[in-house]
């Protein structure tokens, strides 16, 4: 038992210790749980979620390392399930994503980056997330007015456009929501429908720029012929206008028009919409690319999302 010090059970975390799935009769014991469950019930979906830190991580009388032995035995439950229930879909979850690997990876459907579903900090966890996640595994929900973790309280705009680069789940009450909100969630919902291809299949690209309170990021169509990015503004900026923001990853000699896009059901920006982005621009990818376009004047927590097509 990961956790079992020499003198007993060692500290516990959250209360929990870790079963030792390198011991035969532990992993026969929660495998013969699992299966009886999916053999009872209709589940589609397993959340496989490890937030007890595996501390003293001892195994067998010696007390040898069992961190390792531990890890591929879970992969290989995981294996049998998935070969005994097919069409089974596994979500990982742990620590902010802090536990995803690549034999994880290659086992599930998707992985959960964090349990904090605030828009802000999401923005931080997906940005560096989806460096090396691509978009189509990585979870993101659309939350409630008032984050839990956090007890902030975000614009429906801003956490939708950051629950849109994923899978786009709704964590939220429906009931609860205000029925005059209700068009505009199943308009977001129908945006990431309509995008769901370009940002399931594209190159993930991330602008690196001088200000703090500024998030660029973006999805590129492989054959450079599309692409969508968001511009979403952190904090107060240091400066104001926030001047120009390069858009990386296009192709340098195809011209670009760039239209503002939202949702169908959503209201006016909150924001002044710049003469440039009122009726769309043309442009040659290289100069997005190396001059870049205006930043909108936007306030904290309110983000611009653009929709680039080749011409």
């Amino acid at each position: 038992m990961p956790g079992d010090g020499p003198d007993g059970l060692g500290l516990p975390s959250r209360f929990q210790h870790v079963l030792d799935l390198a011991h035969p009769e532990a992993y026969a014991q929660v495998a013969k749980a699992l299966h009886a469950l999916l053999d009872a019930y209709p589940i589609a979906y397993l959340k496989w979620d490890h937030n007890r830190p595996v501390t003293e991580a001892g195994h067998g009388p010696l007390h040898t390392p069992g961190v390792r032995a531990h890890t591929l035995a879970a992969y290989r439950l995981m294996d049998e399930l998935r070969a005994a229930h097919p069409g089974l879909e596994i979500e990982s979850c742990a620590s902010g994503g802090g536990r995803i690997d690549l034999g994880v990876l290659a086992r599930t459907d998707r992985v959960w980056a964090s349990d904090c579903i605030d828009a802000l900090d999401r923005q931080e966890v997906q940005r560096w997330t989806q460096l090396l996640v691509p978009p189509e595994l990585v979870g993101t929900h659309l939350g409630p007015e008032t984050a839990h973790s956090t007890g902030r309280t975000q614009p429906l705009e801003l956490r939708a456009a950051t629950a849109l680069w994923g899978h786009f789940g709704i964590e939220w009450n429906l009931a609860a929501i205000p029925p005059e909100e209700l068009p505009l969630v199943r308009s977001w919902v129908e945006l990431h429908k309509a995008l769901r291809p370009l940002l399931h299949s594209g190159r993930v690209v991330v602008a690196d720029q001088p200000d703090p309170t500024l998030g660029v990021h973006g999805v590129v169509a492989r054959n450079a012929r599309e692409a969508v990015f968001a511009l979403t503004s952190l904090g107060k900026p240091a400066t104001s206008p926030r001047g120009r923001v390069r858009l990386p990853g296009l192709a340098p000699d195809t011209s670009y028009d760039v239209r503002l896009l939202r949702p169908a059901a959503a209201p006016e920006p909150p924001w002044t919409v710049p003469s440039w982005l009122a009726d769309g621009v043309r442009l040659p990818g290289r100069v997005l690319g190396t001059v870049g376009v205006q930043v909108p004047a936007m306030k904290p927590q309110q983000t611009t999302l653009l929709h680039l097509t080749a011409r």
